[in-house]
């Protein structure tokens, strides 16, 4: 597993499974001639997106950014369809850093589409528990109601089995809500309604997580967002305005879907990346 000390936060991501989805869905109305050239695409216009979770262990706490896309909740066509060529493995992940689910303190929600909430529940028997018992389940409000009452859009990936077994352990906040000293969510609207960005900072420097608004490195321009964004403007002055101050104040941004790097910072114009990680493969 790959792993980033960021001072006195431990960050590791987890097997949260793999899809290979079509391009154009995942950069818009942005050619394929220009974003082909920042992220690796087959022969058939697939890109490959990790859905991995990133397990923060600061001052003897565990906390989860999202929660992997899951495991036995979708059929072969359904996984033929989402282009899910893996599952969740979360709790292999965990184990191997001798944790277990129990062990969660936290889950942050960046927003509960399925491939971000689907790994909060799993199936005992013939019915849903949480995964995380113990964990206290962090998203935004507005995301909250609409995960509990879908428009005709967003009902294709907001899934009762995802969130009525986890109803008792969710908080919800407004605007922003600092969860510990030095870890913050931010919600912006844009990829869905509710959608949140979650901002970690120590001795100065900051650790950006755009969720869905920047999904990999390639979509740092403020203009590339994806088709599947609800409100795409909303994303677009969202992802500008942040990138603003990001690169002004020298962040770092880390990923939940990238195959390729796991964190990446800029100079301060956004063309040259300074420092990375890269995912082990």
């Amino acid at each position: 597993m790959d792993t980033y000390t960021f001072h006195n936060m431990e960050l590791t991501w987890l097997d949260g499974g793999v899809s290979y989805l079509d391009g154009g869905t995942m950069f818009g109305v942005v050619p394929k001639a220009l974003w082909s050239r920042r992220y690796e695409v087959d022969n058939d216009n697939l890109i490959e997106l990790r859905s991995d979770p990133i397990l923060i262990r600061y001052e003897g706490k565990n906390m989860l950014i999202d929660s992997g896309i899951g495991k036995d909740k979708l059929g072969e066509k359904m996984k033929r369809n989402l282009g899910v060529r893996a599952e969740t493995r979360v709790e292999e992940s965990l184990r191997e850093l001798d944790l277990t689910p129990e062990d969660i303190d936290m889950v942050l929600m960046t927003h509960l589409h399925n491939d971000h909430a689907a790994g909060l529940t799993e199936k005992q028997g013939d019915t849903f528990v949480s995964a995380f018992p113990n964990a206290v389940i962090y998203v935004s409000q507005v995301e909250w109601d609409e995960m509990r009452n879908p428009n005709i859009r967003s009902k294709n990936t907001y899934w009762k089995e995802n969130w009525e077994p986890i109803q008792q352990q969710v908080q919800t906040f407004e605007e922003s809500l600092t969860v510990v000293p030095g870890v913050e969510m931010l919600h912006t609207g844009g990829h869905s309604d509710g959608h949140s960005v979650i901002k970690l900072t120590q001795n100065g420097e900051t650790i950006l997580h755009m969720g869905d608004i920047m999904p990999t490195q390639a979509h740092s321009n403020p203009l590339w967002v994806l088709a599947y964004d609800d409100y795409p403007m909303t994303s677009i002055f969202a992802k500008e305005k942040l990138m603003k101050e990001a690169l002004a104040g020298g962040y770092k941004f880390i990923f939940y879907h990238d195959a390729f790097y796991r964190l990446v910072k800029w100079n301060a114009d956004g063309k040259e990346l300074v420092e990375s990680v890269k995912r082990s493969r």
